[in-house]
Protein backbone atom coordinates (compact mmCIF):
# COMPACT_ATOMS: atom_id res chain seq x y z
CA UNK A 1 0.00 0.00 0.00
CA UNK A 2 1.22 3.50 -0.87
CA UNK A 3 1.18 5.34 2.46
CA UNK A 4 1.34 8.72 0.66
CA UNK A 5 -1.60 8.09 -1.68
CA UNK A 6 -3.79 10.51 0.29
CA UNK A 7 -1.37 13.46 -0.07
CA UNK A 8 -2.48 16.20 -2.49
CA UNK A 9 -0.20 18.54 -4.46
CA UNK A 10 0.75 21.89 -2.94
CA UNK A 11 -2.11 24.42 -2.88
CA UNK A 12 -4.63 21.80 -4.00
CA UNK A 13 -7.34 20.75 -1.55
CA UNK A 14 -10.61 18.88 -1.25
CA UNK A 15 -13.83 20.73 -0.51
CA UNK A 16 -15.24 19.02 2.58
CA UNK A 17 -18.93 18.95 3.56
CA UNK A 18 -19.08 22.13 5.65
CA UNK A 19 -17.36 24.29 3.02
CA UNK A 20 -19.17 22.50 0.20
CA UNK A 21 -22.50 23.33 1.86
CA UNK A 22 -21.63 27.04 1.93
CA UNK A 23 -20.21 26.95 -1.59
CA UNK A 24 -23.28 25.29 -3.06
CA UNK A 25 -25.61 27.75 -1.31
CA UNK A 26 -23.65 30.64 -2.85
CA UNK A 27 -23.55 29.02 -6.29
CA UNK A 28 -27.30 28.47 -6.39
CA UNK A 29 -28.11 31.90 -5.02
CA UNK A 30 -25.76 33.75 -7.37
CA UNK A 31 -26.96 31.90 -10.46
CA UNK A 32 -30.53 32.76 -9.45
CA UNK A 33 -29.46 36.41 -9.06
CA UNK A 34 -27.85 36.42 -12.50
CA UNK A 35 -30.99 34.83 -13.96
CA UNK A 36 -33.13 37.68 -12.60
CA UNK A 37 -30.93 40.07 -14.60
CA UNK A 38 -31.46 37.97 -17.75
CA UNK A 39 -28.17 36.01 -17.85
CA UNK A 40 -28.14 32.56 -19.49
CA UNK A 41 -25.97 29.77 -18.04
CA UNK A 42 -23.23 28.18 -20.15
CA UNK A 43 -20.85 25.37 -19.12
CA UNK A 44 -17.61 25.35 -21.16
CA UNK A 45 -15.29 22.31 -21.16
CA UNK A 46 -12.35 22.04 -18.77
CA UNK A 47 -9.89 21.35 -21.63
CA UNK A 48 -9.46 23.07 -25.00
CA UNK A 49 -6.79 23.67 -27.63
CA UNK A 50 -4.36 26.39 -26.54
CA UNK A 51 -5.17 28.73 -29.44
CA UNK A 52 -8.69 29.08 -28.03
CA UNK A 53 -7.58 29.68 -24.43
CA UNK A 54 -4.40 31.76 -24.76
CA UNK A 55 -3.62 35.22 -26.08
CA UNK A 56 -0.07 35.86 -27.30
CA UNK A 57 -0.09 39.23 -25.49
CA UNK A 58 -1.03 37.82 -22.08
CA UNK A 59 2.20 36.40 -20.65
CA UNK A 60 0.73 35.95 -17.16
CA UNK A 61 -2.10 33.74 -18.44
CA UNK A 62 0.43 31.75 -20.47
CA UNK A 63 2.50 31.05 -17.35
CA UNK A 64 -0.55 29.99 -15.35
CA UNK A 65 -1.81 27.53 -17.98
CA UNK A 66 -0.95 23.81 -17.95
CA UNK A 67 -0.38 22.46 -21.49
CA UNK A 68 0.44 19.11 -23.09
CA UNK A 69 0.38 17.42 -26.52
CA UNK A 70 -2.82 15.66 -27.55
CA UNK A 71 -1.82 12.12 -28.59
CA UNK A 72 -4.80 11.89 -30.93
CA UNK A 73 -4.14 15.04 -32.98
CA UNK A 74 -0.64 16.24 -32.10
CA UNK A 75 -2.07 19.64 -31.22
CA UNK A 76 -1.45 21.28 -27.85
CA UNK A 77 -4.20 20.99 -25.27
CA UNK A 78 -4.57 23.09 -22.12
CA UNK A 79 -6.56 23.11 -18.90
CA UNK A 80 -8.35 26.42 -18.67
CA UNK A 81 -6.85 28.98 -16.30
CA UNK A 82 -9.58 31.50 -17.16
CA UNK A 83 -13.13 30.96 -18.41
CA UNK A 84 -13.74 34.30 -20.13
CA UNK A 85 -12.04 33.31 -23.43
CA UNK A 86 -14.28 30.24 -23.55
CA UNK A 87 -17.44 32.29 -23.02
CA UNK A 88 -16.25 34.71 -25.73
CA UNK A 89 -15.84 31.74 -28.08
CA UNK A 90 -19.38 30.56 -27.30
CA UNK A 91 -20.77 34.04 -27.98
CA UNK A 92 -18.77 34.45 -31.20
CA UNK A 93 -19.36 31.09 -32.86
CA UNK A 94 -21.83 28.79 -31.14
CA UNK A 95 -24.52 31.36 -30.40
CA UNK A 96 -23.56 33.88 -33.12
CA UNK A 97 -26.33 36.27 -32.11
CA UNK A 98 -26.33 39.82 -33.43
CA UNK A 99 -27.77 41.68 -30.45
CA UNK A 100 -26.93 41.91 -26.76
CA UNK A 101 -26.07 38.56 -25.14
CA UNK A 102 -25.89 38.02 -21.39
CA UNK A 103 -24.10 34.85 -20.25
CA UNK A 104 -23.07 33.45 -16.86
CA UNK A 105 -20.94 30.46 -15.89
CA UNK A 106 -19.59 28.37 -13.03
CA UNK A 107 -16.71 25.90 -12.86
CA UNK A 108 -13.17 25.07 -11.80
CA UNK A 109 -10.07 26.55 -13.39
CA UNK A 110 -6.54 25.32 -12.79
CA UNK A 111 -3.34 27.34 -12.39
CA UNK A 112 0.14 25.97 -12.99
CA UNK A 113 1.22 28.32 -10.24
CA UNK A 114 -0.94 29.95 -7.59
CA UNK A 115 -1.66 33.66 -7.64
CA UNK A 116 -0.64 33.98 -3.95
CA UNK A 117 0.99 31.98 -1.20
CA UNK A 118 -2.30 31.12 0.50
CA UNK A 119 -4.52 30.79 -2.58
CA UNK A 120 -5.67 27.58 -4.24
CA UNK A 121 -4.38 26.52 -7.64
CA UNK A 122 -7.92 25.34 -8.39
CA UNK A 123 -10.27 28.30 -7.95
CA UNK A 124 -13.99 27.71 -8.31
CA UNK A 125 -15.13 30.60 -10.48
CA UNK A 126 -18.57 32.08 -11.07
CA UNK A 127 -19.09 35.02 -13.38
CA UNK A 128 -21.34 37.06 -15.65
CA UNK A 129 -20.61 38.75 -18.98
CA UNK A 130 -22.41 41.05 -21.42
CA UNK A 131 -21.63 40.93 -25.15
CA UNK A 132 -22.72 43.29 -27.91
CA UNK A 133 -23.15 46.56 -25.98
CA UNK A 134 -20.46 49.24 -26.37
CA UNK A 135 -22.11 51.90 -24.23
CA UNK A 136 -21.45 52.64 -20.58
CA UNK A 137 -24.84 51.09 -19.80
CA UNK A 138 -23.23 47.64 -19.90
CA UNK A 139 -20.39 48.69 -17.57
CA UNK A 140 -22.96 50.15 -15.18
CA UNK A 141 -25.01 46.93 -15.23
CA UNK A 142 -21.93 44.83 -14.52
CA UNK A 143 -20.93 47.13 -11.64
CA UNK A 144 -24.45 46.89 -10.21
CA UNK A 145 -24.59 43.12 -10.61
CA UNK A 146 -21.15 42.69 -9.02
CA UNK A 147 -22.21 44.74 -5.98
CA UNK A 148 -25.49 42.78 -5.74
CA UNK A 149 -23.49 39.54 -5.85
CA UNK A 150 -21.14 40.70 -3.09
CA UNK A 151 -24.12 41.78 -0.98
CA UNK A 152 -25.70 38.36 -1.45
CA UNK A 153 -22.50 36.74 -0.19
CA UNK A 154 -22.73 38.92 2.96
CA UNK A 155 -19.01 39.66 2.93
CA UNK A 156 -17.63 42.05 5.57
CA UNK A 157 -16.23 45.47 4.64
CA UNK A 158 -16.75 45.22 0.87
CA UNK A 159 -15.23 47.82 -1.43
CA UNK A 160 -14.97 47.92 -5.22
CA UNK A 161 -11.90 49.63 -6.70
CA UNK A 162 -12.60 50.98 -10.18
CA UNK A 163 -10.02 51.98 -12.76
CA UNK A 164 -9.73 52.44 -16.54
CA UNK A 165 -7.28 50.69 -18.86
CA UNK A 166 -7.09 53.60 -21.32
CA UNK A 167 -5.46 56.04 -18.91
CA UNK A 168 -2.05 54.35 -18.80
CA UNK A 169 -2.31 53.40 -22.48
CA UNK A 170 -2.74 57.08 -23.32
CA UNK A 171 0.24 58.05 -21.16
CA UNK A 172 2.46 55.44 -22.85
CA UNK A 173 1.23 56.06 -26.40
CA UNK A 174 4.34 57.98 -27.46
CA UNK A 175 6.87 55.98 -25.44
CA UNK A 176 9.40 54.22 -27.70
CA UNK A 177 10.06 51.33 -25.29
CA UNK A 178 8.43 48.17 -26.67
CA UNK A 179 8.22 46.22 -23.42
CA UNK A 180 6.08 48.27 -21.04
CA UNK A 181 5.24 45.31 -18.80
CA UNK A 182 7.68 46.49 -16.05
CA UNK A 183 5.83 49.83 -15.96
CA UNK A 184 2.50 48.13 -15.41
CA UNK A 185 3.98 45.81 -12.78
CA UNK A 186 5.53 48.73 -10.88
CA UNK A 187 2.25 50.67 -10.95
CA UNK A 188 0.25 47.64 -9.82
CA UNK A 189 2.66 47.05 -6.92
CA UNK A 190 2.88 50.79 -6.21
CA UNK A 191 6.65 50.35 -6.22
CA UNK A 192 8.17 53.80 -6.65
CA UNK A 193 11.75 52.51 -6.88
CA UNK A 194 10.88 50.07 -9.67
CA UNK A 195 8.84 52.70 -11.47
CA UNK A 196 11.71 55.18 -11.26
CA UNK A 197 14.09 52.61 -12.75
CA UNK A 198 11.93 51.42 -15.64
CA UNK A 199 10.92 54.98 -16.67
CA UNK A 200 14.42 56.47 -16.55
CA UNK A 201 14.41 57.14 -20.31
CA UNK A 202 10.85 58.51 -20.46
CA UNK A 203 10.07 62.20 -20.87
CA UNK A 204 9.63 64.16 -17.66
CA UNK A 205 5.96 64.79 -18.45
CA UNK A 206 5.20 61.08 -18.83
CA UNK A 207 7.19 60.16 -15.70
CA UNK A 208 5.39 62.81 -13.65
CA UNK A 209 2.00 61.54 -14.81
CA UNK A 210 2.86 57.90 -14.09
CA UNK A 211 4.08 58.73 -10.58
CA UNK A 212 0.91 60.74 -10.01
CA UNK A 213 -1.16 57.59 -10.58
CA UNK A 214 0.34 56.03 -7.44
CA UNK A 215 -1.46 58.61 -5.30
CA UNK A 216 -4.73 58.64 -7.22
CA UNK A 217 -6.59 56.34 -4.87
CA UNK A 218 -9.73 57.04 -2.85
CA UNK A 219 -13.26 58.39 -3.30
CA UNK A 220 -14.82 60.32 -6.14
CA UNK A 221 -12.55 63.31 -5.36
CA UNK A 222 -9.72 61.27 -6.94
CA UNK A 223 -11.23 61.90 -10.36
CA UNK A 224 -11.02 65.68 -9.97
CA UNK A 225 -7.44 65.40 -8.76
CA UNK A 226 -6.69 63.24 -11.78
CA UNK A 227 -8.02 65.93 -14.14
CA UNK A 228 -5.73 68.44 -12.47
CA UNK A 229 -2.49 66.41 -12.51
CA UNK A 230 -2.76 64.23 -15.63
CA UNK A 231 -2.06 65.55 -19.14
CA UNK A 232 -4.89 66.97 -21.21
CA UNK A 233 -5.73 64.04 -23.49
CA UNK A 234 -9.00 63.06 -25.16
CA UNK A 235 -8.75 59.39 -24.09
CA UNK A 236 -7.90 60.28 -20.49
CA UNK A 237 -10.73 62.79 -20.35
CA UNK A 238 -13.22 60.26 -21.73
CA UNK A 239 -12.01 57.63 -19.22
CA UNK A 240 -12.45 60.02 -16.30
CA UNK A 241 -15.92 60.99 -17.56
CA UNK A 242 -16.91 57.30 -17.64
CA UNK A 243 -15.62 56.76 -14.12
CA UNK A 244 -17.50 59.83 -12.88
CA UNK A 245 -20.74 58.47 -14.34
CA UNK A 246 -20.23 55.13 -12.62
CA UNK A 247 -19.48 56.89 -9.32
CA UNK A 248 -22.88 58.54 -9.51
CA UNK A 249 -24.58 55.13 -9.76
CA UNK A 250 -23.02 53.76 -6.56
CA UNK A 251 -26.10 53.61 -4.32
CA UNK A 252 -24.33 51.17 -1.96
CA UNK A 253 -21.45 53.57 -1.30
CA UNK A 254 -18.76 50.90 -1.83
CA UNK A 255 -17.06 52.19 -4.99
CA UNK A 256 -13.58 53.71 -4.76
CA UNK A 257 -11.01 54.51 -7.42
CA UNK A 258 -7.47 53.22 -7.87
CA UNK A 259 -6.05 54.52 -11.13
CA UNK A 260 -2.88 52.42 -10.70
CA UNK A 261 -4.80 49.12 -10.37
CA UNK A 262 -3.89 47.56 -13.71
CA UNK A 263 -4.26 43.82 -13.23
CA UNK A 264 -5.23 42.32 -16.58
CA UNK A 265 -3.97 45.32 -18.57
CA UNK A 266 -3.36 43.29 -21.74
CA UNK A 267 -6.84 41.85 -21.38
CA UNK A 268 -8.96 44.91 -20.61
CA UNK A 269 -9.80 47.84 -22.85
CA UNK A 270 -11.92 50.11 -20.65
CA UNK A 271 -13.44 50.30 -17.16
CA UNK A 272 -12.05 47.67 -14.76
CA UNK A 273 -13.24 46.45 -11.35
CA UNK A 274 -11.49 44.79 -8.41
CA UNK A 275 -13.48 43.89 -5.28
CA UNK A 276 -12.00 43.47 -1.80
CA UNK A 277 -13.36 42.69 1.66
CA UNK A 278 -12.15 42.51 5.25
CA UNK A 279 -10.16 39.39 6.05
CA UNK A 280 -8.92 38.72 2.51
CA UNK A 281 -5.55 40.10 1.30
CA UNK A 282 -6.31 39.47 -2.38
CA UNK A 283 -9.13 40.65 -4.62
CA UNK A 284 -12.20 38.43 -4.26
CA UNK A 285 -13.58 39.47 -7.66
CA UNK A 286 -12.21 41.08 -10.81
CA UNK A 287 -13.69 42.23 -14.05
CA UNK A 288 -14.02 44.97 -16.60
CA UNK A 289 -14.36 45.70 -20.29
CA UNK A 290 -12.50 43.55 -22.83
CA UNK A 291 -13.72 44.46 -26.30
CA UNK A 292 -10.85 42.74 -28.15
CA UNK A 293 -11.18 39.28 -26.63
CA UNK A 294 -13.20 37.91 -29.56
CA UNK A 295 -10.59 38.86 -32.18
CA UNK A 296 -8.97 35.40 -32.14
CA UNK A 297 -12.38 33.93 -33.01
CA UNK A 298 -12.87 36.37 -35.90
CA UNK A 299 -15.66 38.31 -34.16
CA UNK A 300 -14.54 40.99 -31.75
CA UNK A 301 -17.67 42.09 -29.93
CA UNK A 302 -17.97 44.70 -27.19
CA UNK A 303 -17.81 42.81 -23.89
CA UNK A 304 -17.66 43.40 -20.16
CA UNK A 305 -18.03 41.16 -17.13
CA UNK A 306 -16.65 39.91 -13.82
CA UNK A 307 -15.82 36.70 -11.96
CA UNK A 308 -15.61 35.67 -8.28
CA UNK A 309 -13.69 32.82 -6.65
CA UNK A 310 -16.26 31.02 -4.49
CA UNK A 311 -13.62 28.82 -2.85
CA UNK A 312 -11.87 31.87 -1.40
CA UNK A 313 -15.13 33.51 -0.36
CA UNK A 314 -16.30 30.48 1.62
CA UNK A 315 -13.02 30.50 3.57
CA UNK A 316 -14.11 33.61 5.47
CA UNK A 317 -17.88 33.15 5.69
CA UNK A 318 -19.69 31.49 8.60
CA UNK A 319 -20.69 27.89 7.89
CA UNK A 320 -24.23 27.46 6.60
CA UNK A 321 -26.27 25.94 9.47
CA UNK A 322 -26.82 22.19 9.35
CA UNK A 323 -30.21 21.10 8.00
CA UNK A 324 -32.81 19.46 10.21
CA UNK A 325 -33.25 15.76 9.45
CA UNK A 326 -35.20 12.70 10.59
CA UNK A 327 -33.38 9.60 11.82
CA UNK A 328 -34.95 6.28 10.85
CA UNK A 329 -34.17 2.59 11.39
CA UNK A 330 -32.26 0.85 8.59
CA UNK A 331 -34.35 -2.23 7.98
CA UNK A 332 -35.90 -4.05 5.03
CA UNK A 333 -39.48 -3.28 5.96
CA UNK A 334 -42.11 -2.37 3.33
CA UNK A 335 -44.19 -0.15 5.66
CA UNK A 336 -41.05 1.64 6.85
CA UNK A 337 -39.93 2.19 3.25
CA UNK A 338 -43.36 3.64 2.35
CA UNK A 339 -43.24 6.00 5.33
CA UNK A 340 -39.72 7.18 4.42
CA UNK A 341 -40.66 7.72 0.76
CA UNK A 342 -43.66 9.80 1.79
CA UNK A 343 -41.52 12.00 4.06
CA UNK A 344 -38.86 12.52 1.37
CA UNK A 345 -41.59 13.42 -1.14
CA UNK A 346 -42.61 16.20 1.28
CA UNK A 347 -39.03 17.56 1.21
CA UNK A 348 -37.83 16.03 4.46
CA UNK A 349 -34.30 14.64 4.85
CA UNK A 350 -34.52 11.10 6.20
CA UNK A 351 -31.30 9.29 7.19
CA UNK A 352 -31.40 5.57 7.94
CA UNK A 353 -28.93 4.19 10.48
CA UNK A 354 -28.35 0.75 11.97
CA UNK A 355 -29.40 0.28 15.58
CA UNK A 356 -26.85 1.73 17.98
CA UNK A 357 -24.90 3.69 15.33
CA UNK A 358 -24.37 7.40 16.05
CA UNK A 359 -25.19 9.94 13.32
CA UNK A 360 -21.91 11.68 12.33
CA UNK A 361 -22.72 13.82 9.27
CA UNK A 362 -21.86 17.55 9.42
CA UNK A 363 -24.58 18.66 7.04
CA UNK A 364 -27.62 17.30 8.90
CA UNK A 365 -28.85 17.27 12.49
CA UNK A 366 -31.24 14.44 13.28
CA UNK A 367 -33.49 16.34 15.69
CA UNK A 368 -36.44 14.00 15.02
CA UNK A 369 -36.84 10.26 14.64
CA UNK A 370 -39.17 7.91 12.81
CA UNK A 371 -40.56 5.35 15.23
CA UNK A 372 -43.12 2.56 15.08
CA UNK A 373 -46.01 3.38 17.39
CA UNK A 374 -49.38 1.62 17.68
CA UNK A 375 -49.04 -0.10 14.34
CA UNK A 376 -47.79 2.77 12.22
CA UNK A 377 -44.65 4.81 11.59
CA UNK A 378 -44.72 8.33 13.12
CA UNK A 379 -42.23 11.21 13.46
CA UNK A 380 -41.50 12.55 16.92
CA UNK A 381 -38.84 14.84 18.48
CA UNK A 382 -35.65 13.03 19.29
CA UNK A 383 -35.20 12.39 22.99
Amino acid sequence: MNTNAWVLPDQISDVLPRQARSLEALRRGLLDLFKRFGYELVIPPLVEYTDALLDDEDEDLELRTVKWADHATGRTLAIRADMTPQVARIDAHLLNRQGVVRLCYFGSVFHARAVGLLTSREPLMIGAEVYGQQGLEADAEIQTLLIEALNFCQLPGVRVDVSHAQIVRALLADVSVKNTAPVYAALQAKDTAALRECTADFSEAVRTALFALLDLYGGVEVLERARAVLPSDERIGKALDDLSTLAGLDAAGVVQFDLADLTGYSYHTGVTFAAYCDGMPNAIARGGRYDRIGERFGRARPATGFSLDLREITEILPTVPAKSAIGAPWRLDADLRDAINALRAQGEVVIQLPTGVVHEEDEFVCDRELVHDTGKWVVRPKA
